[in-house]
Formats: C-alpha cells, sequence, structure tokens
C-alpha cells in the first residue's frame, strides 16, 4: 500500500464523556437513544443502541468543574432512518419532558438538538437527501452558501403537518413548517 493511498474509517465507533452527573447522565443516554448498559460500575459505563459493543462511555469524575465554552466539542449527532422515527422520538422525549433546544432545517438534514444533563449538545437528525448524489448536487448549487446554518421550525407543528398527512418531500423543504 502506497504512503499517498487513501485508507479512511468505516465507520464512528464510540464516543466518550467525562461527567460530572453520572447516574443523570447514564439514564438521560438510556432514554433519548433507547440505550441499554453493556457493562457499568461506580467509574464508567459502556452503553450501546445497536449491535457496537459500545457506543457511548461515560466517566463518572463529580469534581470536574461546570461546562462552559470552551474549546472542544460542539454536538453529537445521531440519525434517524425516517421522519417517522425523528417524529416518533420527539414524541417520546416530550412525554418525558425532555425537550429540544434547537430545531432546525440545516437543509442536508431536518435536526433537533438536545442538552443532556452536563449540557452536552446532542442533534438527533434526518438525511433529507436520498442520496449523496442529490446532496452534492444541492452543495454546489449555491443554496448552502447563502444559508449555511438553516431555518428554524417548531417541532410541534413539523409533528401536526407530519400527521395530518403532509409529505414528507414537502416537510423537509427549509422554511415549509
Amino acid at each position: 500500500m502506497s504512503p499517498s493511498e487513501r485508507v479512511a474509517p468505516i465507520r464512528l465507533a464510540h464516543f466518550v464523556l467525562r461527567s460530572r452527573n453520572f447516574e443523570q447522565m447514564k439514564s438521560w443516554y438510556m432514554t433519548v437513544l433507547h440505550a441499554r448498559i453493556q457493562f457499568a460500575n461506580e467509574v464508567i459505563a459502556f452503553l450501546t443502541y445497536d449491535d457496537e459493543h459500545h457506543r457511548i462511555a461515560l466517566i463518572n469524575m463529580p469534581h470536574l468543574p461546570e461546562a462552559g465554552k470552551t474549546a472542544g466539542l460542539d454536538h453529537v449527532a445521531f440519525t434517524y432512518a425516517s421522519m417517522k422515527d425523528l417524529v416518533h422520538t420527539y414524541k417520546r422525549l416530550k412525554a418525558e419532558n425532555i425537550l429540544p433546544v434547537w430545531c432546525v432545517n440545516h437543509g442536508p438534514t431536518t435536526s433537533m438538538y438536545y442538552r443532556d444533563p452536563d449540557g452536552n449538545r446532542v442533534e438527533l437528525q434526518i438525511d433529507n437527501f436520498a442520496d449523496t448524489d442529490a446532496l452534492n448536487a444541492w452543495f454546489h448549487s449555491g443554496e448552502f452558501q447563502r444559508n449555511p446554518i438553516g431555518t428554524t421550525y417548531d417541532p410541534d407543528r413539523l409533528v401536526e403537518k407530519f400527521e395530518a398527512g403532509m409529505k414528507v418531500d414537502e416537510l423537509i423543504r427549509p422554511g415549509a413548517i
């Protein structure tokens, strides 16, 4: 293999968070992602929601200073298979009084951002394009350059329109909800 040959990872395996609120964090990620504990003791917990041995690890560090505006990770994102799944998850979490702090159609995704008990942002999203070619064409159209952040929306209005039968193609158009 030559040094210039492109070799990339096959997937993102997991992320690890140091936590001041260990028990609340375990509970929150189990609720939000329907995760289960693979292993846990008083120091560390490994959680997963699929066939990977762990997707999230939490390290109990109760004496850490409170999170603030520092350099580091802004958020982590999880993609759902469909608008139906995203709407279902929003409704399930709302019933648990877990509400998004920001809902935005970025163009490539329709996203809901949440804050975990330590203040980390977690994005739950769906892809708005059926394939990479369509997404790349959209990026090169100039649309993203005109509005790289996206259009905010009301998640309850999204649910209302989705449950009323509005087509997903229409719902995912920026500004449609």
